[in-house]
């Protein structure tokens, strides 16, 4: 795997998600959130891999976009499709037992998933804190903290140092 095709990952990501924007204040540009995912893990986790840093872009593209499983494998192949497989929710279950099920797959999930995934709540507790959604309470982000402290505990330790920033980022919770 080479750097292009990350950078075609990006693309792909940044077309599929063009329209989308984050429930923050700022309505920051969707596509933020997964460069930033794949940025934590290079930089911050020192991952090298270029598949899981491809996953980490794609992360929410099969949940959030229109974009079907075998148009991931056709561009990236049946590994980065089954990683982001892995840490993709089913939208057509009800929230609450979507949430549940992250806690409950998240100990049986690869080593490559349970990367994307700690990268993901990282990024996400980041951007609570500094840019939260508009119109949620204060209760509502302290159940997302709580809720994404459950996801990460069951993830197990896949990484000591990525696992501190989630704590590090968790000790900020309102």
């Amino acid at each position: 795997m080479t750097a292009s095709l990350l950078l075609q990952a990006v693309d792909f990501a940044a077309t599929r998600h063009r329209m989308q924007r984050r429930k923050d204040s700022e309505h920051t540009p969707y596509i933020n959130h997964p460069v930033a995912v794949a940025r934590l893990l290079a930089v911050e986790g020192g991952m090298t891999d270029t598949e899981i840093l491809i996953a980490a872009v794609l992360h929410d593209v099969l949940e959030d976009t229109d974009t079907q499983p075998a148009e991931i494998e056709d561009l990236f192949g049946s590994r980065i499709l089954g990683l982001v497989l892995e840490v993709t929710d089913d939208k057509s279950l009800p929230k609450q037992q979507r949430k549940q099920i992250q806690v409950q797959k998240a100990a049986s999930s690869s080593e490559s998933a349970r990367l994307v995934k700690l990268a993901d709540k990282i990024c996400n507790l980041r951007d609570m804190h500094d840019t939260p959604p508009a119109d949620w309470s204060i209760e509502r982000r302290r159940e997302y903290y709580d809720w994404a402290r459950a996801v990460v505990d069951n993830l197990g330790n896949v990484h000591v140092g990525l696992q501190r920033l989630f704590d590090e980022q968790y000790a900020k919770r309102p």
